[in-house]
């Protein structure tokens, strides 16, 4: 079996990319998840006190 040196060091910026990249998609998954709980609320609230009974939910658990 042959040993193989591999080269353990970034390349020079990979790693500010890296951390560039992960910061977009972190804010990206952020709004994602605030304009789905947005839309939640907003079917929500329209729904009648009976409605939202029949699943378990009273208006004031919408806030």
């Amino acid at each position: 079996m042959a040993f193989v040196a591999t080269n353990t060091q970034a390349p020079l910026g990979a790693v500010t990319t890296l951390r560039v990249v992960d910061s977009i998609l972190n804010l990206k998954n952020s709004v994602v998840a605030w304009n789905e709980a947005r839309v939640t609320h907003k079917v929500l609230s329209r729904l009648s006190a009976e409605q939202l009974q029949d699943i378990g939910l009273t208006r004031a658990d919408l806030f």
